[in-house]
């Protein structure tokens, strides 16, 4: 199972079209907020199982503010990540996840990437597509591999 995990899009396709393209065929597309009014076109150029949350500049979005679900046997939370103050500290969204009995949460937000195993769970930011703040300013997405046996391949990839 291929999931392309993205986040802090604000509106702008060109860059979203281009992590589309790179990341080839998907299972499941998961947004981690700050679509900015782009939930109507990812719904029409992406053909697979979607989850999409709304984030702090998603201002009259429909979108939930959280979820959960099953990922190839892990159970997942996805939230944009602001209102657990990872701009100030993971440890806040760290210990979200600990509460949940969740595998694996996955937050936006901080535009900088960050991906951290401990105690059992992982957590991740895939970055900003379109305003990276990190060291280099390349705009990031992060691509998930569930192989049949279970196991899971994380890669952090940049837009050149």
């Amino acid at each position: 199972m291929r999931v392309l995990i993205v986040s802090d899009t604000h509106g702008r396709h060109r860059n979203l079209d281009r992590a589309l393209e790179e990341a080839g065929e998907i299972d499941v597309f998961i947004h981690l907020g700050d679509v900015e009014g782009g939930e109507d076109y990812m719904n029409a150029v992406i053909d697979c199982e979607k989850h999409m949350v709304r984030g702090n500049n998603d201002f009259f979005s429909s979108l939930p503010r959280e979820e959960e679900f099953y990922l190839g046997g892990y159970k997942v939370f996805i939230t944009h990540g602001h209102a657990y103050y990872v701009s100030l500290d993971p440890e806040y969204i760290f210990e979200e996840g600990k509460a949940r009995n969740v595998d694996i949460v996955m937050y936006g937000h901080t535009h900088r990437p960050f991906f951290e195993q401990k105690e059992g769970l992982t957590v991740l930011n895939p970055g900003s597509l379109s305003f990276p703040r990190q060291e280099g300013r390349k705009g990031s997405y992060m691509l998930m591999e569930i192989a049949p046996n279970g196991s899971v391949t994380y890669d952090q990839r940049y837009l050149e």
